[in-house]
């Protein structure tokens, strides 16, 4: 039977949790040749190599990525072990840490979500919101189990990644009751110099938006960008405009919200992505989540739900 050093595994957990030989050397309080040699003892056990230097930096191989996942488990265990011996209030110890890009929607987000909470084994959700290139870049130091976006990881960003896909579907169009009926017929060419509330420039839903109101030669009346989905949509409902939404939600935002449908297309699409640092994904409930993604929630690729 093969043998593991968990005092080895431990210093290499320790590097990847905290980013960098440095910080984890300051955080053991150990010189950097201690730490250095312990995770080349791991290697040596493990027949492969943990990081890969570049530059003055290390990154995980894809046998370290595989290996941190274990070992935030195995001490996630002990932890928890701990707790329970001690008395104290024990969480579920499989976590999930998501980032979240702000421009998604938050209504598609926790339908994304959803199956986390569906899984056997309780699962801790911790939940961080921000703008992309942060939320990746924590991603990176494996502070993030996965992030959820709008687009795939751009080119030139130095950041290793993986693009999951988990669908897309088409758009509704929703204003407040008087709007609505004032908008409906004819659409979409009544959209032609409408009050309409839009996502900042850049966004991908907003040049998606943009390339079809050009195509059909619409010029809406722009009332108001916005950064936060949730905060547009607060305009939407009080009647300052007309607004967008994946259109997999859009019973859920007639509820919310209180507003009508002005129409439909499936010519503008919202896709979904689910970035994470593991070209297979084996955390359950990340694969949880693009399993039911792409087999229940974007199936029928634009059906309202």
């Amino acid at each position: 039977m093969e043998w593991l050093n968990y005092h080895h595994l431990f210093y290499f957990w320790a590097v990847m949790h905290e980013g960098s030989l440095t910080a984890a050397c300051k955080r053991l309080r150990l010189a950097p040749s201690t730490v250095s040699v312990q995770v080349g003892q791991l290697e040596e056990a493990l027949g492969g190599k943990l990081f890969r230097r570049i530059g003055r930096g290390l990154e995980p191989t894809d046998l370290g990525l595989m290996v941190f996942r274990y070992a935030d488990e195995i001490f996630s265990l002990g932890r928890e072990m701990m707790d329970t011996i001690r008395g104290r209030p024990v969480v579920g110890r499989l976590s999930l840490k998501v980032g979240v890009a702000d421009v998604l929607p938050k209504l598609i987000v926790r339908k994304i979500l959803e199956p986390v909470f569906n899984l056997l084994e309780p699962v801790h959700l911790v939940c961080y919101e921000g703008k992309e290139e942060k939320l990746l870049s924590e991603l990176a130091i494996h502070k993030l189990d996965v992030v959820l976006t709008d687009s795939p990881v751009r080119r030139g960003l130095n950041i290793k990644a993986y693009n999951h896909f988990l669908g897309e579907c088409g758009v509704t169009f929703f204003a407040v009751r008087k709007i609505a009926n004032q908008f409906r017929r004819g659409f979409p060419k009544s959209l032609d110099k409408a009050p309409m509330l839009l996502p900042l420039e850049m966004t991908a839903v907003r040049q998606s938006l943009e390339s079809w109101f050009e195509s059909l030669n619409i010029r809406p009346l722009i009332a108001g960008e916005f950064e936060d989905s949730a905060l547009l949509k607060e305009f939407g409902q009080h009647g300052d405009g007309i607004f967008a939404a994946p259109i997999v939600v859009e019973k859920q935002v007639q509820r919310r919200y209180n507003v009508d449908v002005v129409g439909r297309t499936d010519e503008v699409r919202e896709r979904f992505y689910a970035i994470s640092f593991e070209r297979i994904i084996r955390h359950p409930a990340v694969t949880a989540i693009s399993d039911s993604a792409r087999q229940s929630l974007f199936v029928n690729n634009g059906e309202p739900q």
